[in-house]
């Protein structure tokens, strides 16, 4: 932080230096008496708080005055000069102190921590606890300016961002009010704009803050699942600093990562984990800091190592997220992953360091402890892309865990190398005759035998066909793997019967790239895809319902795909829209006609449907007085869209908290009662609109 000399001389205030001196005339008039105070306590950028201080009185001469001002002035431009370096200056991040948000000097405790794995993205804060109360003071952690406002019904809710002198920015999330002078500003924003979403962005001059001053109150808004404060640190460069290097003493942890289970994968249509293709989990037994599997692993070829693992905290039973992980094979360090820095441009990428798959049907977080190509992340000091290769011997595995108080577990076991075998003792028993699924670029085939004598599957790709052999088979079960890098077949016959693949399309991953059809046209940009995508698509009729199967829920996407239906036989309308089918639950998608057809953004591939949603929103009135309206409102399928309240014509501000659907008055001006008309309006996504009115007396 920099600071001031204020050095009052014959009336003079110089600003320039490190604390405040006054000089008064001594008695006979041959020099100054030097009055030096300590240090005045910083308050916004280089200004200082008028707080009383002790003062020692020191008999100097006029001469020595100005050598005086001279060194102070030199050590001020030096000072100065430091700071403005500092704070243009991208490496630096954790300078000076920080103090904690909530009730600083006490034990806190903690919900979440940074780079913990979300299902969309990495946590890029901490999540204090706040007793599961709303109205904690929230305590600005350095002085600085407020930067930015956010005011919405997802995300952080309401939110507060203060930048420091030092190039780093403070957000504290989920607030319940703002408080200081800002506060009116904002209420004054919403009615200016009518509106309950502000984003607002403000200059150094405008509202000044104090390491300290209680800058709003905790709360439970925007994407908030219960009390509590999301506090981040970023740097000049906005990543997301891990709050925990600040030095806060506030945290204790003294519990070490823990590991539950691990998964390997074969990496390509030659590698094997016992004997089998595909990914496969094992629990891990834990004694103390230490896991493992009691027996080997039979493995050959290329091979990733899954990790299931969290951190916990004293006092809590939240998972949080693991800072370091290491991986060792025969006592070699071959993969690194370190969340020190979150960057936001990539934080969806989180999708290609989980797997995929498990997160989708399991809703579990394992970790890749290696790297596959599409992967973005810039969290591996080394790019050592961590594969396990097995081709002889026996692999020691050691897996390190490491939070960031440097409490640290491990996880151990071995892969033996074991020679290709096309005889399985055991596979599983198989719900149908005929079975398929894709594993990343290679199709594997399950069938049942088709009596004594073996024979090769039928593969049809364009009215070629192909015979294939098994790759390795059980008593009851057949297992077929075609890399798809070689062929796309449109079919598979034999004795058990035949399935229709309803490949279409090879979309590669790093160019743009159109699927035109007569039915549907797909549009991927530059990015949208992590690997090739083997597109497939097909329509089905369901409840009288078109399904429109549109390649996998289980690829994911980057950004989004453009999708249009073409030949629909609607005659479309803003009523009708596209859904995402997941688990028998609809989710708007939207949409826009133009005659039968009907064009698209989304974020995931799967089922999609066509819907129609005639039905208006519901208002239930909790109260409506002439101090506060409080409503509750509800849409049963597009959701709600917009909402707008005014009293005797003029608007009045309802905050809106989506998880519970509650809607809640706030005036302009506390003196004026809510007296006379008021109406409210609710519109839902499909332009269905209710109305309440009632006379307020």
């Amino acid at each position: 932080m920099r600071s001031c000399w204020n050095l009052k001389l014959s009336n003079i205030v110089l600003l320039f230096g490190c604390f405040p001196a006054t000089t008064q005339p001594t008695a006979h008039g041959s020099g100054y008496t030097l009055q030096v105070r300590h240090r005045a306590k910083p308050s916004h950028f280089g200004l200082f708080a008028s707080i009383p201080c002790p003062s020692l009185s020191i008999q100097v001469s006029s001469a020595l005055i100005t050598l005086f001002i001279l060194f102070l002035s030199i050590q001020s431009f030096a000072q100065f000069k430091l700071s403005d370096e500092l704070k243009h200056s991208k490496s630096t991040e954790v300078t000076g102190t920080y103090q904690f948000p909530v009730n600083p000097g006490q034990p806190n405790f903690l919900a979440g921590t940074m780079g913990e794995l979300r299902n969309t993205h990495f946590h890029a804060g901490i999540d204090v606890r706040t007793n599961n109360m709303v109205g904690m003071p929230i305590l600005a952690t350095q002085s600085g300016y407020v930067s930015r406002i956010i005011v919405g019904t997802g995300g952080y809710g309401h939110a507060m961002m203060i930048t420091h002198p030092d190039g780093n920015t403070s957000l504290y999330g989920h607030l319940d009010q703002f408080k200081g002078p800002i506060a009116k500003h904002i209420l004054e924003e919403h009615y200016s704009r009518k509106s309950f979403d502000l984003d607002l962005s403000f200059t150094p001059t405008q509202y000044p803050i104090t390491k300290g001053d209680t800058i709003g109150l905790s709360g439970n808004t925007g994407g908030s699942s219960g009390p509590h404060l999301h506090f981040e640190i970023r740097n000049s460069n906005n990543e997301a600093l891990n709050p925990l290097a600040f030095g806060f003493t506030e945290i204790e942890d003294k519990i070490a990562p823990l590991a539950f289970r691990i998964a390997l994968k074969t990496m390509d249509v030659n590698a094997r984990v016992n004997d089998k293709f595909g990914r496969f989990e094992f629990g891990l037994v834990r004694s103390g800091n230490t896991a493992r599997l009691a027996a080997p692993i039979f493995a050959h070829g290329k091979i990733g190592i899954e990790i299931l693992a969290h951190d916990k905290l004293d006092r809590s039973q939240f998972r949080t997220g693991i800072s370091k992980i290491e991986v060792y094979v025969d006592s070699v360090l071959t993969f690194q992953q370190q969340i020190d820095k979150i960057d936001f441009n990539t934080s969806r990428d989180i999708v290609t360091l989980m797997d995929y798959k498990s997160l989708k049907t399991k809703g579990v977080h394992f970790n890749k402890l290696y790297i596959e190509d599409g992967n973005p992340l810039q969290f591996y000091p080394s790019k050592n892309p961590g594969f396990v290769q097995v081709n002889e011997g026996t692999k020691k595995i050691k897996i390190v865990l490491r939070d960031f108080a440097g409490n640290e577990s491990t996880a151990n076991f071995s892969l033996k190398y074991d020679p290709h075998t096309n005889e399985v003792p055991f596979l599983e028993n198989l719900l149908k005759p005929l079975e398929y699924e894709v594993a990343e670029n290679t199709l594997v085939i399950h069938s049942k035998p088709c009596g004594a004598k073996e024979k090769p599957i039928l593969l049809f790709e364009k009215g070629k066909k192909v015979e294939v052999n098994t790759s390795y088979r059980s008593i009851n079960h057949l297992v077929y793997l075609i890399d798809l890098k070689k062929s796309l077949p449109d079919s598979i016959v034999n004795c058990q019967g035949s399935i229709v693949l309803n490949y279409k399309d090879v979309v590669p991953s790093k160019t743009d790239y159109t699927h035109y059809s007569n039915h549907i046209d797909i549009q991927f940009p530059n990015g949208a895809l992590y690997d090739t995508l083997y597109l497939s698509l097909y329509e089905a009729q369901k409840n009288n319902r078109t399904i429109y199967s549109i390649g996998n829920l289980l690829t994911p996407i980057h950004g989004s795909v453009t999708i249009t239906l073409k030949e629909t036989g609607i005659d479309g309308n803003k009523k009708i829209a596209a859904y995402h089918l997941e688990a028998n639950r609809y989710e708007y998608v939207g949409g826009a006609w133009s005659n039968d057809r009907i064009t698209f953004n989304t974020t995931e591939l799967g089922d999609f449907v066509l819907l129609t949603d005639s039905v208006a929103p519901t208002i239930t009135r909790i109260s409506c007085t002439t101090l506060s309206a409080r409503f509750r409102i509800r849409d049963n399928l597009s959701g709600i869209e917009k909402y707008e309240a005014n009293i005797n014509g003029e608007w009045l501000l309802m905050k809106y908290d989506y998880k519970t659907g509650i809607l809640q008055s706030e005036r302009l001006d506390k003196q004026k009662f809510l007296k006379g008309d008021f109406e409210l309006k609710v519109t839902d996504r499909a332009g269905n609109e209710r109305v309440y009115r009632q006379r307020i007396l």
